[in-house]
């Protein structure tokens, strides 16, 4: 039974993250997520329900579109088996509980926060607004989050951010931090509490730091070369999931 709970809910992730890959096109252009259906970006033909089935049909349409043949990104495939990956690890950590759904919900935002801003370098408030108030919630009623602790989190997520920002465009006489960055920092803290931000702090900034030298010598750029911050928040958000109690515990000894 183990054995099958554990693919039930791959595949339910995998179902996920073909939604979400509706909400990471649609919601930079402001358009719904609900209506019309899924639709080739290039002729704009419905898809036929066969050819969305998550994973599969990517595969099994070559990465091509069935009515004009235009190719499919490889973004569609990769969000839904990142989803899906997320949601089985999800369930062996948490089973068949709320706590599972809450947490494989916040992660879904985060997922859908990063393709985003990878692409268009924002954050919608349409996802970080709703997300600060709906996610400290559950953390509160749901997670067993003192209230406390996730308040102070929500106020010094986003506010540990935006002093950094005002300090960096005092002194650099440019923007520093965008908004987006600031009001996603509130979320992940109001969610996680305000031991958190610590841990994601420090591995998203450390990841960044990788990721934008990396992308500097590859894209051969100076050291004013952007890189969204958003996806490395993200990531140290989720990592804590998994990690934060180690990391407690670690910082703790030091």
């Amino acid at each position: 039974m183990t054995t099958i709970f554990n693919i039930f809910s791959f595949v339910f992730g995998a179902a996920v993250g073909s939604f979400l890959n509706v909400c990471i096109y649609r919601l930079p252009e402001g358009e719904s997520i609900v209506r019309p259906p899924s639709r080739c970006p290039h002729c704009r033909h419905p898809v036929r329900f066969y050819d969305n089935i998550p994973l599969v049909s990517f595969l099994l349409l070559g990465a091509k579109c069935r009515d004009c043949g235009g190719k499919i990104s490889w973004r569609y495939p990769l969000v839904e088996l990142i989803t899906a990956i997320f949601s089985l690890l999800l369930f062996i950590k948490f089973g068949a509980t709320l706590n599972f759904l809450v947490f494989f919900i916040v992660t879904a935002v985060l997922i859908v926060i990063t393709f985003i801003d990878l692409d268009h370098q924002i954050i919608p408030d349409v996802l970080t607004l709703p997300g600060i108030v709906l996610f400290t919630a559950a953390a509160i009623f749901i997670v067993g989050v003192p209230w406390l602790e996730a308040l102070i989190g929500l106020v010094a997520g986003g506010s540990v951010l935006f002093l950094i920002g005002q300090v960096y465009k005092l002194l650099k006489k440019v923007e520093g931090m965008g908004g987006g960055d600031v009001k996603l920092l509130a979320m992940i803290g109001g969610f996680f509490g305000w031991k958190s931000l610590i841990f994601v702090l420090l591995f998203s900034s450390l990841t960044g730091a990788v990721a934008g030298v990396t992308a500097m010598i590859v894209h051969k750029k100076d050291l004013k070369y952007a890189v969204p911050f958003g996806p490395f928040l993200s990531a140290g958000a989720v990592a804590y999931i998994f990690w934060g109690d180690l990391a407690r515990h670690w910082l703790l000894l030091l």
